[in-house]
């Protein structure tokens, strides 16, 4: 489902600024994932889950991609649990040491960013990855130096569904939150972008769970982009300004 009417902006008067979040949403980081999970099932013998499983799962975080190493026993493993706790510390190391090996900017979206600077918008990333992580990603895919605003989980007490590390971007960017369009894959960013008044659109092609795709619409986001270009579509239709096809 796409909204045909742009998210309303609530602040008109001030300079508008784009913030997205990160992994299934500007980035597609899962065949990254996929590559290290199944590299460690092979390792350790276990039976090789699907890489659309896997890719269910990267929203939920490392943890919940180590317990499909595991298949059913996986989900009664504790967070304590010794074989976890090994099992995602080797996951963790692994993706810090090869970060972007497979991962992309998704389609339709370079051009877009592209088109942002052109235009002076300003346009940052707001994520619950960790910095460390965050940053080595970004320099990889080159696009550290283009974000204006990056803002972690670690960087605030309360991150996402809590409003905080929005209403923190929006400073550091000096930008009324109001003037924000915040888009992200998963409830939680949905509800952090409703609480700090931000418009919001959600992107339904990235990290949802079975059937999530046909309930995004009770996430109650201004509009709904079944694409990456459709994304580009309705940020470009948000702010009033023209795809610029030669980038």
């Amino acid at each position: 489902m796409l909204s045909k009417s742009r998210p309303s902006v609530v602040n008109a008067d001030a300079q508008p600024a784009v913030l997205f979040d990160l992994d299934g949403t500007l980035i597609d980081t899962a065949p990254d994932f996929i590559r290290i999970i199944r590299a460690m099932c092979r390792e350790q013998g276990l039976p090789l889950p699907s890489e659309a499983l896997i890719r269910e799962q990267v929203s939920a975080g490392g943890r919940a991609m180590v317990r499909v190493m595991f298949a059913e026993q996986g989900a009664n493993l504790a967070d304590d649990d010794p074989v976890l706790v090994t099992n995602l510390q080797e996951f963790l190391q692994r993706y810090a040491a090869d970060i972007c090996v497979d991962s992309r900017v998704y389609d339709g979206l370079l051009p877009l960013l592209a088109t942002l600077d052109k235009s002076a918008i300003l346009w940052g990333i707001v994520t619950n990855k960790p910095r460390m992580l965050s940053e080595k990603l970004l320099a990889a895919i080159g696009l550290a130096e283009r974000c204006a605003v990056l803002v972690c989980a670690d960087d605030v007490a309360n991150p996402k569904p809590d409003p905080e590390p929005l209403y923190l971007a929006a400073k550091q960017l000096g930008v009324p939150p109001s003037a924000c369009l915040y888009i992200g894959d998963h409830l939680r960013d949905i509800q952090a972008g409703k609480a700090a008044h931000m418009p919001t659109i959600a992107a339904a092609y990235g990290y949802l769970l079975p059937g999530e795709r046909d309930t995004v619409s009770d996430w109650q986001a201004d509009a709904i982009a079944p694409t990456p270009q459709a994304l580009a579509q309705l940020v470009q239709d948000w702010l009033n300004i023209d795809h610029d096809d030669d980038t």
